[in-house]
């Protein structure tokens, strides 16, 4: 009796030099992914029109299109999981890249167990059971907060009757926050529970993805507390 191996991961990497570029694909294909490179910005969107991918990498400094004018362009049409590298971790390209969309960062130079280690996070995220088709959701698997609905087992949302698109990491943050409404939860619970960061996370990625979830649900959902975190308003 034959079995069926599950596919590879598909990963595209976009990255302008060519010495890390090589190096990167290597170490990846050897952690078993299938991976497809670009080396500029408009080859690279080139091939994520062409391909099906399951994952993107991108670095931030590209000719011709920027790996942030290439993640806008990305997230017009798909959510898949994006990663971005970034060569200055203190600087606007991180912030830059996370309003344009992306889940993560890291910040080159990078070790190729770190790098793998945020994608398998990643791709956690993007994994989430799906039910059977024409199947009602169970009573007690949706929560209703107002006009704002969430079947947390088709992992769909819904605000007034109309799908609200979300990434896997804004759906996450979204769940994260909808267990526990009117509780105040610090950004680095946000960090380790949604990021699967240790205490030595950037909380600029919580701030960012809270901002893009306010953009979809409404900014009146979600509450800053100052010098805490943020509460998901009843």
């Amino acid at each position: 009796m034959s079995s069926s191996s599950p596919s590879p991961v598909r990963v595209l990497l976009v990255e302008d030099d060519e010495l890390m570029r090589r190096s990167f694909a290597v170490a990846l294909e050897r952690y078993g992914y299938r991976v497809e490179t670009a080396a500029d910005g408009l080859a690279g969107l080139e091939a994520f029109r062409a391909g099906e991918f399951d994952l993107l990498v991108l670095d931030v400094m590209l000719p011709g299109l920027d790996g942030i004018g290439l993640c806008r362009r990305v997230r017009e049409s798909s959510l898949v999981p994006v990663l971005m590298m970034s060569a200055r971790g203190d600087g606007l390209d991180v912030v830059a890249g996370l309003e344009a969309g992306a889940d993560d960062y890291v910040v080159k130079p990078v070790e190729t167990f770190v790098l793998v280690a945020r994608i398998r996070s990643l791709l956690r995220r993007a994994t989430y059971p799906r039910p059977a088709a024409e199947t009602e959701p169970a009573p007690d698997e949706v929560l209703t907060f107002g006009e704002l609905r969430i079947d947390t087992a088709g992992m769909e949302v819904t605000l007034a009757g109309r799908q609200v698109a979300l990434t896997p990491t804004e759906l996450k943050l979204l769940l994260e926050f909808a267990a526990s409404p009117g509780v105040v939860l610090e950004r680095h619970t946000l960090l380790r529970e949604v990021w699967e960061y240790g205490w030595d996370g950037d909380s600029r990625v919580v701030d960012l993805g809270v901002q893009r979830l306010r953009g979809k649900i409404g900014r009146d959902r979600i509450e800053t507390v100052r010098g805490f975190g943020y509460k998901f308003r009843r």
